[in-house]
Formats: C-alpha cells, sequence, structure tokens
C-alpha cells in the first residue's frame, strides 16, 4: 500500500515495485486523505497489506512556514497514527522524510545518528514526525531524501521539478539565476525506488539515508543539466542572498548512506550518473 501514488517518488514506486513482483495498493490524496484515520484503517483492514509506504506530506516549504498546525497534522500525527496502525497489524512500515531536519552548519555530509536541528517548519514537523513514528513503533523504516526530481508532477512545484522548470526556462531564453552557495546530492526517485526494493525484506529499521552519491551547488546542477541535454541557457550564478528572504534553508544538506553502506545495500548511483538517466527518458519523450 502507497500514500502518494500519483506524486514524485510515490509514482516511481509504483512501478519500480510492481516490476518487482509487488501487488500495489496505489492510493492518492482522493483516496485516502493523511489526516483522515478512519478512511486509512478502513483501507488498511479491507486490504491488509504486508508492507505500508508513506510517501504523503505536506511539502511546500514556505506553505508549512505559514501553517506550523497543518504541517504538524500531515507530517507527524498523521504519519505516527499509520506507524500504530501497521504495529498492531504487523505490518511493515516505511515513511520518507527529508534533509530538512539538519541545519547544515555541519559542512560535511550528515549520517543518520547526526543530531537534527531543523531551520523551518517544514523541517520541525519533519523531525516530530520521524519521533513520533519510532517511538510508537521502533521497527518502522524512516528513509531520509534530498533534492529529489522524478517523472510525475510535483505538486509543491506547480507540477516542475527542477530539471524540468530549468530546461523550460532555457527554452524560452530566460535568465536564470541559480544559487551556488546552496549544496545537495540531487536525487531522482527512480534510483530511491530501485534502492528500496533491494532492502524491503532485510529486517532492517530506524532512520536510513538514501541520496545520490557526491554533492553540487544548485547552480553546479543546472551547469550539468544543461551540457549533457546540450542546451543553451543564459545562466548565471548568484547568492542565496540576492533572493527575496524567504523561507530559512540548510546551505548545506548532504547526506551519507552510511546505513546502507554498512549493509551492502548503498546501490544508490552518483548523482551525475542519475541525471543522466533521467535526460535520456525525459528528452526522447519531449522530443516532439
Amino acid at each position: 500500500m502507497i500514500t502518494g501514488a500519483n506524486g514524485q517518488l510515490g509514482s516511481d514506486l509504483k512501478d519500480v515495485l510492481s516490476s518487482g513482483g509487488y501487488k500495489i495498493i496505489a492510493l492518492t490524496h482522493q483516496d485516502a486523505d493523511l489526516a483522515d484515520s478512519k478512511k486509512i484503517i478502513e483501507l488498511v483492514n479491507e486490504y491488509q497489506p504486508n508492507i505500508f509506504i508513506n510517501t504523503a506530506a505536506f511539502h511546500h516549504v514556505d506553505q508549512c512556514e505559514a501553517d506550523l498546525e497543518k504541517a504538524m497534522l500531515l507530517n507527524a500525527t498523521a504519519p505516527a497514527l499509520i506507524a500504530g496502525i501497521c504495529k498492531e497489524r504487523n505490518i511493515t512500515f516505511i515513511h520518507f522524510s527529508t534533509d530538512y531536519v539538519f541545519d547544515g552548519k555541519k559542512a560535511e555530509p550528515y549520517v543518520e545518528t547526526d543530531a537534527a536541528h531543523p531551520l523551518n517548519n517544514y523541517g520541525i514537523s519533519k523531525r516530530k514526525g520521524e519521533e513520533a513514528i519510532l517511538l510508537i513503533n521502533p521497527n518502522a523504516i524512516i528513509i531520509r531524501v534530498s533534492a529529489i526530481y522524478g517523472k510525475s508532477p510535483c505538486r509543491a512545484k506547480n507540477g516542475l521539478n527542477f530539471v524540468q522548470l530549468m530546461l523550460k526556462k532555457a527554452n524560452e531564453n530566460a535568465d536564470l539565476k541559480v544559487v551556488d552557495d546552496e549544496i545537495v546530492s540531487p536525487t531522482s526517485t527512480e534510483s530511491i525506488a530501485n534502492c528500496l526494493i533491494e532492502l524491503v525484506d532485510k529486517n532492517l529499521y530506524g532512520i536510513i539515508h538514501m541520496t545520490s552519491e557526491g554533492s553540487c551547488s544548485w547552480y553546479e546542477f543546472a551547469q550539468e543539466i544543461f551540457n549533457y541535454a546540450k542546451t543553451p541557457a543564459k545562466l548565471t550564478a548568484a547568492k542565496s542572498t540576492d533572493f527575496p528572504a524567504k523561507t530559512p534553508r540548510p546551505k548545506y544538506s548532504v547526506l551519507e548512506n552510511e546505513v546502507l553502506k554498512k549493509n551492502d545495500l548503498n546501490f544508490m548511483p552518483h548523482w551525475k550518473t542519475a541525471l543522466h538517466l533521467y535526460l535520456d527518458q525525459y528528452l526522447v519523450q519531449n522530443s516532439n
């Protein structure tokens, strides 16, 4: 059972897991609102899944800043409730979290055991969710991801991920200013799905980082997109301070896949490798 099954991450999980032999119960926001605990319980009782994967969240960072109560409900209270339901029924619960639980001040890759110090309401709500889930269900799996992009539309970004937005703006001959002082590990949702299928039956639990290898600034990420796609673009480097101050974000949010590596399960590619594969598919699909 996958919540958010039509989102960026959920859709790739659905495709990869179903091709790997798993029977999928795909739930969209229309099928079940996370906050509707009664409906969630009904669906779990009806389908009796072996594994429950929650990709749904309130992840529009600026909207979370404006509505902490909603962020806490959808990112902490509701997932913890589902974790409890799964524990009662002996269902493996897998929940997705974020690099935004960290403040970015470490300046070297964060491991799973590093202390979390979120800078904004989104990060606070996701961290509270992690804590509440593991308190009620210590055998839950919490996967932290970072700077994700996928084939399906991203509701929080007006339907476009960073790669699609850059190519669209370049084709419109727009002047592009992209920050070079925020460092991330861009990660494709397909690579997350391919890695997840390798560990769902491995008896791991707790917090697991699952991001692409290597890191770059958003500016370097944009450069690689245009270089590989052979797309001319009016791209210049900028600083985060060049833009109107919105919600604070970590300047450095690179995650180290320490748990995966210790268990010989780190199937995450380098960010450039994953990006090139994504662009190979995307450019063919959009060539007409």
